[in-house]
């Protein structure tokens, strides 16, 4: 059994596709671990989504941004995005199926019998891996309750940035979504900002990358996406980004676990 980190597909079925086949994947005894971005600006968003959900418990999914918002434009709390191509996914027969199986997925999955996590967009500097998965856990049996339309109303905005200053669940809930899927930049004391996406070389000098911060130790290893600009390059070495912009004409890129190997395929929108 070999474990496969993929970063985000964002509806680039075809070029997946031609990974898997690239790196030999098992349908059957390999593990896909996805970083989130399902969905949304690419092409196949509706092959993506089947594909991954027929994987069963060979895929273990965390929910990106794009994802939460597809999830609300379902339930007709927003709209699609100008950017986006749902129309297939939105019209399938198989939408309510697909749906239900995407909001059941987590905020972070965590390697069995080791320190190894993966969110869309890293941990936020004012937490430990702990904390973290307390939160998350906490937000994905709001996302799966009866209530679930409620909070996913809930999780647009951008306050409380600062973790210390969220006063009650809301405020938390919507903390650990924003930190959990949008984060990029932090501020000095590890408040969350919004704004920024250029590379770190770009940004201004009041912010840093949240991975930054010297909050995740040498013995813990941490997978993420969400950050194009990054290319895959970021500090320290127990950080992996993965989001290398295959949607916006770059490539899609695969790590495989046991040693650490790269995996990439080109757009194929060129």
């Amino acid at each position: 059994m070999a474990v496969y980190f993929v970063g985000d597909i964002q509806g680039c079925y075809s070029e997946l596709d031609a990974l898997l086949t690239q790196v030999g994947f098992s349908n059957n005894s390999d593990l896909l671990y996805v970083a989130g971005d399902l969905v949304a600006r690419g092409p196949e968003s509706l092959e993506t989504l089947r594909f991954i959900k027929s994987l069963n418990n060979n895929a273990k999914v965390v929910l990106g941004n794009h994802d939460l918002h597809l999830l609300a434009v379902y339930h007709g709390i927003k709209k699609v995005k100008k950017l986006d191509h749902l129309d297939a996914l939105l019209s399938a027969p198989d939408l309510s199926q697909l749906m239900t199986w995407l909001i059941q997925q987590p905020l972070i999955q965590k390697l069995p019998f080791e320190e190894t996590y993966m969110s869309h967009a890293g941990l936020s500097p004012q937490w430990t891996p702990k904390q973290a998965l307390i939160q998350a856990a906490i937000a994905q049996a709001h996302l799966t309750s009866s209530n679930a339309v409620h909070w996913l109303s809930l999780m647009y905005g951008e306050k409380p940035t600062n973790w210390h200053n969220a006063e009650d669940d809301v405020d938390r809930f919507r903390f650990t979504i924003n930190a959990l899927t949008r984060m990029r930049y932090c501020y000095a004391d590890g408040s969350l900002d919004f704004v920024c996406k250029e590379h770190p070389n770009e940004a201004s000098n009041e912010l840093s990358p949240w991975f930054e911060f010297g909050h995740i130790n040498n013995n813990i290893q941490w997978i993420f996406g969400h950050w194009a600009a990054l290319m895959g390059h970021c500090q320290p070495s127990n950080i992996h980004a993965l989001d290398t912009g295959c949607v916006w004409g770059q490539h899609l890129t695969m790590l495989r676990w046991h040693d650490k190997k790269l995996f990439t395929e080109q757009s194929h929108k060129n």
